[in-house]
């Protein structure tokens, strides 16, 4: 990420009055350009956009939220599910420009926007919508959850000049990540499930949904060969039982897609289960799927990951 280098060319640029810059994907200027334009390098190559762009839309919720913490207004996302703290999003203010995966071409060309962000789910519209504005695609890595957020956080606070800003909230949050470790150093085994439809899926190391737990907090799973899926290889109760992990860590997928499945909290309440360590340890914890399953990332929605996770091992 070079985030001391980015802190001193992006210091010197402002000294020397600079008013363009190229940032890398890794959120690295490399190179001057004027023009009060700024060429940022994403996950579908690069593309020049206005510094301090005024209509900002966006199909990426971490990117919405990274630029509300920012200070950065947003024009326009899809509001068709916007749950938990992303309510904020839902108001006249703000233009409903689609869904996650597919835009309202009309409402977007309507709004006359300065840039336009995809990323993961909305990545397949980026030519269509680059016919209408700049658009950049954020979709992250998925292999370095921390990583990702420094990087697209970088990225954005460049192109709005918040590098300040920015500098000191990614600050903040690895510090609390260093103190949550200490917690967790000892815990033991961990496992991310999620529920859907009646059943579990285990999510494996090296996803982004799981990244956080098994990635930056250094959770081991208890079985070798999970499968890398994007929503986790089915598993039963049987099979938490005989891999038994020290933590269960789990979010309901249908809570926010709108699926009939049976809860998480009730599903999991069986005779099998309960002979787990988890269960008997309560070391069973529900994490909040708006954040772990649908946003994943942001500066906002990473801090109320490291909340709920501080709260967990607080005794």
């Amino acid at each position: 990420m070079h985030r001391a280098l980015f802190a001193v060319v992006a210091t010197f640029a402002l000294l020397i009055g600079t008013l363009g810059a190229t940032v890398s994907a890794q959120g690295t200027p490399e190179a001057e350009s004027g023009g009060g334009e700024i060429v940022v390098q994403h996950a579908q190559g690069e593309t020049t956009v206005p510094l301090n762009p005024e209509v900002v839309l966006t199909f990426d919720l971490a990117s919405a939220d990274t630029l509300d913490k920012l200070g950065v207004a947003i024009a326009g996302l899809p509001k068709s599910n916007l749950g938990g703290d992303f309510a904020r999003f839902d108001t006249d203010d703000i233009l409903d420009i689609g869904t996650l995966f597919e835009p309202d071409y009309e409402a977007v060309a309507a709004a006359n926007p300065d840039l336009i962000i995809v990323a993961n789910r909305s990545a397949e519209t980026l030519p269509e919508l680059s016919k209408i504005a700049p658009t950049i695609d954020m979709t992250t890595s998925g292999t370095d959850f921390i990583g990702d957020l420094h990087t697209q956080t970088t990225t954005l606070a460049a192109i709005f000049e918040k590098e300040a800003e920015a500098a000191e909230l990614l600050a903040g949050i690895d510090a609390q990540i260093e103190e949550l470790k200490t917690k967790t150093a000892d815990a033991g085994t961990g496992l991310v499930v999620l529920t859907s439809g009646g059943e579990v899926t285990a999510l494996a190391p090296g996803g982004i949904r799981g990244g956080f737990i098994y990635d930056t907090l250094g959770f081991q799973v208890p079985v070798d060969d999970l499968e890398q899926a994007t929503h986790g290889e089915p598993i039963s109760f049987e099979f938490l039982l005989e891999h038994n992990p020290d933590w269960l860590f789990v979010f309901d997928r249908d809570s926010v897609t709108g699926g009939d499945g049976v809860a998480a909290q009730e599903l999991l309440d069986n005779a099998i289960v309960h002979e787990t360590t988890a269960w008997q340890n309560d070391q069973i914890v529900y994490l909040d799927p708006y954040n772990w399953y649908i946003v994943m990332n942001g500066l906002g929605t990473v801090q109320s990951m490291i909340d709920e996770l501080d709260a967990a091992f607080a005794e």
